[in-house]
């Protein structure tokens, strides 16, 4: 089961394999890679990304090309975020992590009564 799920912003090397990427989690933003969390890397180019898990036993190296479409991914260097499910769908889908949504609020109304 997936704990947590991080972003390493930015781009990666994606011809680093499992060690590679494991060791960016750990000597660069000195995380733990054996948490059982989710941590996904993205290169120069937005259209693939790869994501490191480990199981229990085993590292998975994971590696995603998309037909159609690209990665909002975030381009902050040196940076990692912490994601929720709800990001994690968004930045998947093709949204970005940061945009904001703002509620519509309908117009006052006017009463139109007159006093007497």
């Amino acid at each position: 089961r997936v704990r947590q799920v991080f972003i390493v912003c930015g781009k990666t090397d994606l011809r680093r394999g499992i060690d590679g990427l494991a060791a960016i989690v750990q000597e660069q933003f000195e995380l733990d890679p054996y948490n059982r969390a989710l941590y996904l890397f993205c290169g120069t180019r937005k259209d693939r990304f790869k994501a490191l898990y480990w199981d229990g036993d085993g590292f998975l190296l994971l590696y995603k090309r998309l037909e159609n479409g690209r990665l909002q991914w975030p381009t902050n260097q040196n940076a990692v975020r912490k994601l929720n499910l709800k990001q994690l769908n968004r930045l998947l889908s093709g949204w970005s992590l940061d945009a904001t949504i703002h509620k519509i609020r309908p117009p006052r109304q006017i009463s139109l009564t007159t006093k007497r």
